[in-house]
Formats: C-alpha cells, structure tokens, sequence
C-alpha cells in the first residue's frame, strides 16, 4: 500500500504544473486549482487502493476537480492571494512617499502664489466654480456678467495658473 501511495504522492508532484493548468482552465480559477490540488496531496492517505490506481495522471485530475466542486457546491468562499495579502498587511502602501509629499507641496506653493496673482474676479470666480462647485449661471448672477463671461474668465484662470505649475516632463 506505500508503494501506491507513494507513486500517487510523486505523480502528483511530477505534474503538478500540468494538473494545475488544466484544473485553472476548467475551472476559471487559479488559486482554487491550487488550493484543490493541495487538498488531493493531504486526501492522498484515504486513497483505498492505491496500488490499483492504472493511471495517476488522470486519477489526480479527476479526484483535484471533485474537491474543487465540492467547495462550488459548499459555497465556501475561500480568499484570493489579494485579499490574503491585505488582511495580512502585505499590500504596497498606496501613500505617496516622502518625495512625493514634497514635491506636491511645492506644487502646491506654486499653484498658491498663481492664485494670488489673476485678478479678483478671475480668482473668486476659479475658487467658487472648483472648490464650492458654484455653477456658472449663479456666478453669473453673483458678478452680473453673462454665463459667458463666467467661461471666458474661468478659461484665463486655469490656463494662467496651469502655465506656472510644472510640467509632467519636467517633474520627471
């Protein structure tokens, strides 16, 4: 009976990667091919008669995408290596890194000294649209000018202030 188990347990080993492949294709899953694999080496004990197993091969295959519905079928819901990555805290911090914060803040000062230098009506008008989401028809009414006249002033400012930050060519 060792000798069967043990043929079963290196056959499984030899084709890993080919039983791997063809359970991921049928199953539309990865991670759940793997994990139905690793489920056949530990189920490989219960295996009655492992010495009249003719075909390895196929006998894992088969027995792998069992364990694989059987999961299906439970509706156990097993974590993608993402997610297991996350709860472990082994994802890559998406905050940006002590250049990046310094570099924003000298955009930031830029972008600030711009500001301070449009015209009054430009700015009130650039700050109220983009930052409180005033729309240009109530702008319009607020500075009596025409919706127009809203666009025409928040165009000057954008491209006044855009014309003082640094371009993405010369950050890099």
């Amino acid at each position: 009976m060792d000798v069967g188990l043990a043929a079963l347990r290196k056959s499984l080993v030899t084709h890993y990667d080919r039983l791997k492949r063809r359970l991921a294709a049928r199953l539309g899953n990865d991670e759940l091919a793997s994990d139905a694999l690793q489920d056949v080496y530990l189920k490989l004990d219960a295996v009655a008669a492992p010495d009249s197993v003719r075909q390895p091969e196929a006998y894992l295959y088969r027995m792998a995408f069992h364990i694989a519905v059987d999961y299906a079928r439970s509706g156990d819901e097993r974590l993608t290596s993402a997610e297991t990555d996350e709860i472990l805290g082994l994802t890559p911090d998406s905050a940006p890194g002590p250049a990046q914060i310094t570099e924003d803040r000298q955009t930031l000062q830029v972008l600030l000294a711009a500001l301070e230098r449009l015209p009054v009506r430009q700015r009130d008008i650039l700050l109220a649209h983009r930052l409180d989401g005033t729309p240009q028809k109530d702008l319009a009414l607020r500075y009596g000018i025409s919706v127009r006249m809203v666009e025409r002033e928040l165009q000057k400012a954008q491209a006044y202030c855009r014309a003082r930050l640094p371009s993405p060519r010369q950050e890099r």
